[in-house]
This record gives structure tokens, sequence and C-alpha cells, in this order.
């Protein structure tokens, strides 16, 4: 296998897949008008098609997936999708992101499937704040699905919760709490400027340093970065079972250690999540005899990864909404 590689040296073993753009729920920073499909767009992609981009990908040095929508679990052959993309020769690691509105009832299922990583978007832990904030009073269901997967020794279990000013970002000690007994990762994002959410985020963004700030003091220590994972800085706490992440964007150097590239649901390989461009790969995976020029095609479009994203500019890239890309 090729190490997939920039000119600013850095590897990219991580590809973040959208299997859908759609999305079961309303979320104030993503859709809070929920999710319209466009009549023109093109399908999503078949599961050949997904085989094929995957052994593509493998043949680059890719062994990490991980699969986000929209809400994946929308989608009817999920299931196939996990099959089949973890019996890819290379790929050593398969996860999901997901809102886990399904979990409970088909965590089994998944982890049959081949699944062994899981984040769960959970913005709250106060049941009134979780509804406001996603549309959906599903609060205790999505936390005993959670509980199930720690239950049955998911590898990894890990929690997404995007920080928004005057909502949810004074809720650090419900979260002790729950770190307390619960072997999770617990991921704080920083909310991301987006096409469409400006006014929002106007009014909602807070650095997610300050948070950092906070656990340095209680006594949280930094850990260091393994070389497959995301983009969070992870703390641990010997008096707590779980760690908490800090996904910062708009912090110094955030893209130095970028590992991850992304395919949308139809097929076009983003750079970067906040990218100007999307490259069109469907079309080369019509058929196994074009794998060779497939791997050619995304190797050869490496070297347009920029330094870092333009989000400090207000750039935002072709990114309408997170739900467009895959988060």
């Amino acid at each position: 296998m090729s190490p997939l590689a920039d000119r600013y040296g850095r590897r990219f073993p991580y590809l973040r897949l959208s299997v859908i753009p759609a999305c079961n729920f309303r979320c104030t920073y993503c859709l809070p008008h929920g999710y319209h499909a466009d009549p023109n767009a093109s399908q999503p992609l078949s599961l050949a098609e997904i085989t094929r981009l995957l052994r593509g990908f493998t043949e680059l040095g890719m062994h990490k997936l991980r699969i986000t929508g929209g809400e994946p679990s929308v989608r009817q052959d999920l299931t196939d999708i996990m099959r089949t993309a973890a019996a890819v020769p290379g790929v050593t690691k398969l996860a999901m992101t997901t809102n886990g509105t399904l979990l409970s009832r088909r965590l089994s299922e998944w982890m049959d499937a081949g699944l062994n990583a899981i984040n769960v978007s959970v913005d709250s832990l106060d049941r009134a704040v979780f509804a406001r904030i996603t549309g959906h009073d599903r609060l205790e269901d999505i936390l005993g699905g959670i509980d199930q997967a720690l239950a049955a020794d998911l590898p990894s279990v890990k929690l997404n919760a995007v920080l928004l000013r005057g909502v949810n970002d004074e809720q650090l000690p419900s979260w002790l709490d729950y770190l307390r007994e619960r072997r999770v990762g617990l991921r704080f994002i920083e909310l991301m400027q987006t096409g469409d959410n400006l006014p929002f985020f106007r009014d909602h963004h807070v650095r997610a340093e300050t948070l950092e700030t906070q656990l340095s003091q209680g006594g949280w220590q930094l850990l260091p970065r393994a070389a497959d994972a995301g983009p969070a800085r992870e703390y641990r706490h010997p008096d707590y079972a779980g760690r908490i992440g800090i996904i910062a964007p708009y912090s110094k150097d955030f893209c130095a250690g970028c590992n991850r590239l992304r395919v949308t649901a139809t097929g076009d390989l983003r750079l970067c999540l906040f990218g100007e461009f999307g490259i069109p790969l469907r079309p080369l995976l019509q058929a196994d005899e074009q794998l060779e020029e497939l791997v050619r095609a995304i190797g050869g479009q490496i070297g347009r990864k920029e330094q870092g994203h333009f989000l400090h500019d207000g750039r935002t890239g072709i990114t309408p909404h997170l739900a467009s890309t895959g988060g």
C-alpha cells in the first residue's frame, strides 16, 4: 500500500464517508428547519460503489473508516454497508457517528456487522435543553442506548456535544458526574460557521479554550495524540472513568495534525470540510476494472489540499451545513 500524503507531510489513514445527507433531527446549529431533499440531487452511492471506493482508499493506506451522514441510520441498508466495509481488506477500524435514535434497537446487529466504534451526538444531559437543541425529546432513549453499548463492551464509545453559548456551555458539572463511572470519551466541539448559520454562529459561538482552562484547573491532564485519532485534544483525570476531548477548529495549528479525508454521499472527495471544491469520484466507481484509475485520481488530487482552513477569515467553502458533507 502507498501511504497517501500531502505536500505538508500529513498522511491520511482516516476516511469519513457520508452515506446519506438526510437527517431526522432539527439541530439548531445544523438543520434548524429540518432536512429538505433536493429533487434534483443524485442518489447516494450504492453498496457496490461504496465497496469500490473503499478498495481504492485502502490501496492508499486508509485503515480507519467513519460512517457519517446526515444521520446514517436513516439509510435502510446501513447494516449491509457496515458488513461490506468491514470485509474490505485493510479496514481495521469501523466507526460511525450517529444521533443514537436507533442505537438501543440495532446495536447488536451493527456490532455483528463489524462496527467497533461509535460516536453519539448528545448536546446536553438536560432533557429540556436537549429537546430545545435537537427538536426531539429522545434523550432518555439515547442515553439508554449508550449504556447498552458500554455493557456490550463496544471497544470505543464517544459522545459529541457542540458548545453553544447561553444554551449548554455551563453544564460541565453534570457532564463530570456522568463521566465519573462511565468509560466513555466526551467530545466538546466548538461551534463552526457554515454557509447558512452566520447569525446563529455570532449569537452562540464560544471558544473551546475556555473549557480547556477549566479542565486544567480541575486537574485534567492532556494526553498524547494517537496517529489515527480524530482532531480532539484529549484529557484524562485519575478520579474519572471517562475522558474529555476538545475539538477547537479556531485554535492555533488546528489543521497541522489533519489525518482525514471526506467523501460525500454522492461520491465527491472533499479534501477539507470547509474546502472550496469537491472532486467527483463517482464516475470511477462503476466497474471493478477502474480501481487503478480511481487510486491515481485520489492520489493525484491530494496535492490540492490546503495547509489549513479559512474559517478565521469567514470563508466556509462550499459547506452550507454540516449534514451536507458529513461533519
